[in-house]
C-alpha cells in the first residue's frame, strides 16, 4: 500500500460511487490523468476498477463502503496496481482481460477471470447490478461497464474527455494536451482515434451498439473529466462511425 499522495482527488460522484483521480502522463509527457472507481453494490460488496495506487486514504475510503469482492482491470494496459489491491484484499477476485493472463501470471498474480478467454456467457457475480461489454475488436481489448442503478458507464480507453481538470486540480500545471489542446468525444480527432483503434470493425460496431443501447446518464473515464450529463450523446458522437 502506498503513502498518501498530495495530488489525489477523492470524490463521491454519486451515491455509493467514489472516484480516485490524479495526474498521469502518458509516454511521460501527455497529461492523460488516471482514475480508479469504487462502487458499492446493494449486497454491500464493493466493485473496484483499479487504475491508481492504493494509498492509505484510498483504502480508508473504500473500506467504509464495504468489503471489496472484485478488483477489475479495464483492459490490456490498465494493470499496474492489481497486485497492490490484491495484497490488501486477498479474498477479492481479480478480473482482467485475456491479454493479461500470462503477463500477470509471470508477475505472480493469477487472475480469477478474464474477458476474452473465459466463455462469453461467464458471470463473475456482479452482473445483476453491473453489466459488462468486452470490446474484442479494440486494440487494448477494453471493457465497458454499466452500473444500472446510478446509470453510470465506467471505462478506460474507449472514451476520453481531456483535459482532465479534476485530475490535475491539485498540481500547479494546466492539463492542456500538447498541440491538440483537448481530446473529447465530440471532436473529430476522438472519432478518428476510436476508429483507428478498432482492429475488427464488425466487432466494434456490435459492441458500440450494445453500449449505446444501455441506459446511462454519466460516464466515468480513466482519462479526463467525468461526463455528468448527456453522456449517451457523448458516447454516440464518439462512436458515430460505428453506429451508422
Amino acid at each position: 500500500m502506498s503513502e498518501n499522495l498530495a495530488d489525489l482527488v477523492i470524490r463521491e460522484v454519486t451515491t455509493d460511487i467514489w472516484t480516485f483521480s490524479r495526474p498521469f502522463a502518458r509516454f511521460g509527457f501527455l497529461p492523460w490523468g488516471g482514475r480508479s472507481t469504487a462502487i458499492k453494490l446493494s449486497t454491500g460488496d464493493v466493485w473496484v476498477l483499479a487504475s491508481t495506487p492504493l494509498t492509505k486514504d484510498t483504502k480508508e475510503t473504500i473500506d467504509k463502503l464495504g468489503p471489496v469482492k472484485w478488483i477489475m482491470a479495464a483492459d490490456a494496459v490498465h494493470h499496474l496496481f492489481l497486485s497492490e489491491f490484491k495484497k490488501a484484499y486477498p479474498d477479492a477476485k481479480v478480473i482482467g482481460v485475456e491479454a493479461l493472463v500470462e503477463k500477470k501470471k509471470k508477475e505472480g498474480l493469477v487472475l480469477d477471470g478474464a474477458y476474452g478467454s473465459d466463455p462469453t456467457d461467464t458471470l463473475y457475480g456482479f452482473e445483476d447490478e453491473v453489466k459488462a461489454c468486452y470490446f474484442s475488436g479494440y486494440a487494448n481489448r477494453d471493457v465497458a461497464w454499466l452500473h444500472v442503478t446510478s446509470k453510470t458507464l465506467v471505462q478506460a480507453d474507449l472514451l476520453f474527455n481531456l483535459p482532465g481538470n479534476e485530475q490535475y486540480s491539485k498540481v500547479n500545471k494546466f492539463p492542456k494536451v500538447p498541440l491538440i489542446g483537448k481530446l473529447d468525444p465530440y471532436g473529430g480527432l476522438h472519432k478518428k482515434l476510436v476508429w483507428g483503434q478498432g482492429t475488427d470493425k464488425e466487432a466494434m460496431r456490435r459492441d458500440a451498439k450494445t453500449v449505446s443501447a444501455w441506459d446511462f446518464e454519466r460516464i466515468i473515464p480513466c482519462h479526463g473529466d467525468v461526463i455528468e450529463k448527456e453522456a449517451k450523446k457523448a458516447w454516440d458522437e464518439a462512436y458515430s462511425k460505428y453506429l451508422t
